[in-house]
């Protein structure tokens, strides 16, 4: 365990501010981010962009690795934000990597240019409490700022069930305190992302009612 990095968790929870998770498993899935992210071919020389980076727990590996100005983040939850570049980061490493954040709740990737690329989009925890309607428009906003290899990564629970219908964002945010997961059906998505002339892929198929990965590309 990174005992610097436990330790900016230990004090941003003691704050009453939320890690995105629980303090024990806050190393180990913002790790497993970057991992996942170089298994499917992140070099240092590629843009990312982390949809909902909180207070960085992914951030921490992936704004090292990255050359600066590489890194671009978008979280709504601006305290979260600010502690994660405090603790997490650092102010020395902000200067030397550069990364750019922006606190728009609409998954609006244009902030960062108009016609603006990124080789990967990450979002880890997001397809987790996500609402149809908001999943739909990450796709959208995938379709209009990739190119040919981009990589979308995404968590999600996935059910065989009718999955979640509602059109609110369910668990912690910048505007609730009450936890909460969705699942959502897997065909239901594949066939939305079609209409975005995406491709969308189950990693781990066999997994059922618990936190897996997909992976998005241009179809």
């Amino acid at each position: 365990m990174n005992d610097k990095l436990h330790q900016a968790a230990l004090r941003i929870r003691a704050r009453g501010i939320f890690l995105g998770g629980t303090i024990g498993t806050f190393e180990s899935h913002g790790r497993d981010q970057f991992i996942r992210l170089l298994r499917h071919g992140l070099n240092p020389d590629s843009t990312l962009l982390d949809i909902g980076c909180g207070c960085l727990r992914g951030g921490f590996w992936t704004i090292r690795f990255l050359e600066s100005g590489c890194y671009f983040g978008i979280e709504p939850n601006r305290e979260m934000l600010a502690v994660g570049q405090a603790e997490i980061v650092g102010e020395a490493m902000l200067a030397e990597k550069g990364p750019r954040f922006d606190g728009n709740a609409a998954y609006d990737f244009s902030v960062f240019g108009e016609r603006k690329a990124f080789d990967f989009v990450m979002a880890g925890s997001i397809w987790t409490h996500a609402p149809r309607g908001d999943i739909d428009v990450m796709m959208g906003q995938f379709r209009q700022h990739s190119h040919a290899g981009s990589v979308f990564l995404g968590s999600f629970v996935r059910t065989d069930g009718e999955g979640y219908t509602g059109n609110t964002w369910v668990g912690k945010s910048h505007e609730s305190d009450k936890a909460g997961l969705v699942s959502h059906r897997f065909e239901s998505l594949r066939a939305m992302a079609a209409t975005h002339g995406l491709a969308l892929t189950h990693l781990e198929p066999q997994k059922r009612n618990c936190i897996s990965w997909l992976k998005m590309t241009r179809g």
